[in-house]
């Protein structure tokens, strides 16, 4: 793996399975806050600590992420392979 390979985030499984059926707002904000996560990551940012993790309170592991008024969604970044994988969406109440 060469260090010129850039960040990226992808959902998983994918995109059907993640975000089916939601409104398409909803799935523009997420890819929106994951292109800002893949910015930070891209500037040195560490991105495993962001948002809420795992009930140590450490970096690393699955990340619950804001998302508009009271939603969020689930990211796990993996920084050996410069990947943020999008694997939950929890919309805000009012577009449940």
């Amino acid at each position: 793996m060469s260090d010129k390979e850039q960040w990226r985030w992808e959902y998983d499984p994918d995109a059907e399975h993640v975000n089916s059926g939601l409104p398409s707002h909803i799935v523009t904000e997420v890819e929106r806050l994951a292109d800002e996560l893949v910015a930070l990551a891209e500037v040195g940012v560490d991105v495993t600590d962001l948002g809420t993790g795992p009930s140590h309170g450490g970096p690393g592991g699955l990340r619950r992420i804001p998302l508009l008024a009271d939603g969020w969604f689930f990211a796990l970044p993996v920084p050996r392979i410069k990947l943020i994988a999008i694997v939950r969406i929890i919309p805000p109440f009012a577009d449940l």
